[in-house]
């Protein structure tokens, strides 16, 4: 046989392998038994970009029909307070600007996170279905030692107005914690920890995870730069589409702004830049591709963080609150778990 035939004929034999791993159905859920989770993933804008004195009242549109729903599991876009403690406890790896110090609550109760966590997931195991105020400010103040500002502010917002007051583990400093977490413009404490006390859920889930995109690098102020570069370059399309975003930030009802992001449109253009445009960047160290890489591992565990909150509890209702340039990458992975049906943002929204 020529030799040239021999190379051909080995090329041939490896890529057949590849072929038929390729063509094999790892959604495996067609018969299964017993309830599918539904699972609704809502992009949304990061509330921290709109002015001072925003009022919570314009998202009430969107509340109402989050609520109609009805979740069972909330998840947000913050660490958890377990990797909180992990980046804290080693620095030099992860960098000190991902949580909010817990220094306050330790103070109050005395509990390092770990320990916190560990009361609170015990405390939540046995979570009674009319609890009492007592227990909700007792439960709230060990949420804030573990990090968990978002499920203290829901169990404070499930209290009557006369019961939220310092007790049972919550001191004069944690009250005035959880009134600065009220005034915060963000979608965790605005949208997710709102609509948890409307439901009478005792918790939110924490999803998110920067243990995989922190780019170790020698030139970071160059990584940057091209990363930065790379997104400006790809923006044509997505800022025509942040005109209208732009507009509808300033209406007094945001449901609007809430579908627009959520339309496949929008969701492409920012998949286009924060990919497509990036990887297409040229750079002699690759650092426009390593950011990618790293906005795929941060997506991916948040993605796995998500489905653990629900790993016990199939078929349930679920709604996954981010940011909307990674709402794509959620809707994509979730929908490959097996037992998971996708919940078509819009139609909840409409």
């Amino acid at each position: 046989m020529h030799q040239s035939t021999k190379t051909w004929m080995w090329g041939l034999a490896l890529a057949l392998p590849l072929a038929a791993q390729a063509q094999v159905n790892l959604k495996l859920d067609r018969g299964m038994t017993g309830p599918r989770a539904q699972v609704l993933v809502l992009g949304t804008v990061h509330l921290s970009e709109l002015p001072e004195g925003f009022d919570p009242a314009r998202l009430q549109g969107v509340i109402e029909k989050l609520a109609a729903f009805k979740p069972e599991v909330i998840t947000i876009e913050a660490m958890t307070g377990e990797e909180c403690d992990l980046a804290a406890r080693h620095p030099t790896r992860y960098g000190s600007d991902y949580c909010p110090s817990t220094e306050v609550a330790r103070k109050s109760t005395g509990l390092e996170v770990p320990a916190a966590i560990a009361e609170a997931e015990k405390l939540l195991a046995d979570w009674p279905a009319s609890p009492t105020p007592a227990q909700r400010r007792h439960l709230a103040s060990h949420l804030l030692a573990a990090n968990d500002r978002a499920s203290a502010y829901a169990q404070w917002l499930q209290l009557p107005e006369s019961e939220r007051k310092a007790g049972d583990g919550l001191d004069a400093a944690l009250v005035e914690l959880l009134a600065q977490i009220a005034t915060r413009r963000n979608e965790n404490y605005m949208i997710a920890a709102r609509l948890a006390a409307h439901l009478g859920l005792p918790r939110v889930y924490a999803t998110d995870n920067h243990t995989g995109d922190n780019v170790r690098i020698k030139d970071e102020e160059a990584f940057g730069r091209e990363v930065q570069a790379a997104w400006k370059a790809g923006r044509a399309g997505l800022d025509e589409l942040e005109k209208k975003t732009a507009a509808l930030k300033q209406t007094n009802d945001l449901l609007p702004l809430y579908r627009y992001v959520n339309e496949p449109g929008y969701q492409q253009a920012t998949a286009d830049v924060n990919v497509k445009a990036t990887l297409g960047a040229k750079s002699k160290d690759g650092y426009p591709q390593m950011w990618v890489a790293g906005w795929e591992i941060r997506n991916l565990r948040m993605v796995a963080n998500i489905r653990e909150s629900f790993r016990e509890r199939p078929g349930a209702r679920v709604l996954t609150i981010v940011g909307a340039s990674h709402k794509p990458w959620f809707d994509h992975w979730l929908g490959q778990m097996q037992g998971v049906d996708m919940v078509d943002a819009l139609a909840v929204l409409k």
